[in-house]
């Protein structure tokens, strides 16, 4: 497999060193899911702050519950014709018939590559003070391709999926991913030792693309060994790379590691099209009671909302943002009750606007 630069994985994380944007560039349309329980609340809060901005971006909105059977045909075009979608929550049923709409949407627009960030704010208290990880899933197969079936009544067969493409594709993006950033390793996270076919076709592929990258440290770490050194000793990963639904559990450790799923961006990235939500599970998606009292974490969104920007090419604004929620953090005057504090989604939607330069 030649080398060969990802134009839209450079869009979604190159930073502005080069060139800086005003309020004059053309703007962009971007679909916008606000999601179910405290979806609306955060995306509002999104939706605030790119207008204080004056983000050359503007919504196109469209209602989508967890419950559907399925996403609705415009929707998809919507993405389709935009490239980009900012997302709240959907909360998906346990059990039953209904499959995940979060899962069919990954499919439908082949989103490959789960992007989660997770690192330590200055003035957010965690357990360790260097955390610096990006997880980088394979989204589209694996346990996630939902191929179950009933063999005999009380026996259930699910198959997990693993392709030398998808593994091919998801580990030269993580290689690229750490080239453009320079970073320093790539580790890929397996059970090959268990499942040697499977997880080793992943490993397989991982290491063919690995000899692409010579300056980039490679190494293997077998998945319940990496959950322990994870929460031992974090500052030992870089960049990781995993199969579905290692990545999964993975980007949630660690986000709680680096101060909680409220605060962690993330991107699912497609060669066409990129969806834009909170980076680790949003596990308060469906919390009656902080919906109630509207004190909804919307930093994740708001630092996912920059990510979104960086990959329109709008770095300026990106900027702009991430350095008013950073402030916002370290000042620790309103933050909400899931990183210590007991300020209200709009309390700390006002103090980021108030701290945009």
């Amino acid at each position: 497999m030649a080398r060969k630069s990802l134009p839209i994985l450079k869009q979604l994380i190159q930073h502005s060193t080069n060139r800086r944007f005003t309020s004059t560039a053309s703007p962009r349309a971007v679909t916008l899911i606000p999601g179910d329980g405290v979806g609306p609340l955060v995306t509002d809060s999104a939706e605030q702050v790119m207008e204080a901005m004056k983000a050359p971006v503007y919504f196109e909105r469209y209602e989508v519950r967890g419950d559907m059977k399925c996403i609705p045909n415009e929707v998809i075009d919507s993405i389709k014709k935009n490239k980009v979608c900012l997302k709240g929550g959907l909360r998906t049923p346990v059990g039953g018939g209904v499959s995940s709409l979060n899962v069919q949407m990954r499919k439908e627009l082949d989103l490959y590559a789960s992007v989660v960030h997770c690192f330590t704010l200055p003035g957010l208290p965690t357990r360790h003070d260097d955390v610096d990880i990006v997880v980088i899933r394979e989204n589209t197969e694996g346990e996630y391709a939902g191929l179950e079936h009933e063999v005999v009544p009380g026996v259930v067969e699910s198959l997990k999926v693993i392709t030398k493409y998808c593994s091919e594709r998801i580990a030269k993006f993580a290689f690229e991913y750490a080239d453009v950033n320079k970073r320093k390793k790539v580790t890929a996270v397996h059970k090959a030792n268990i499942m040697k076919l499977a997880d080793g076709l992943f490993l397989e592929s991982c290491r063919e693309v690995a000899t692409k990258y010579p300056e980039i440290q490679y190494e293997e770490i077998i998945v319940d060994n990496c959950c322990m050194q994870l929460v031992s000793k974090p500052e030992q990963f870089d960049v990781m790379v995993t199969p579905n639904l290692y990545g999964n559990l993975i980007a949630n450790t660690a986000a709680g590691l680096a101060g909680g799923t409220g605060v962690m961006p993330g991107g699912n990235v497609g060669s066409d099209q990129a969806v834009f939500e909170q980076g680790a599970s949003a596990g308060n998606v469906g919390n009656e009671k902080i919906l109630q009292l509207k004190k909804a974490n919307p930093v994740a969104l708001l630092l996912s909302s920059a990510m979104m920007l960086r990959h329109l090419e709008f770095p300026s604004f990106a900027d702009r943002l991430e350095t008013a929620v950073r402030r916002v953090i370290a000042e620790g005057k309103f933050i909400t009750k899931d990183i210590g504090g007991d300020s209200t989604t709009q309390e700390v939607v006002d103090a980021v606007i108030a701290a945009l330069d």
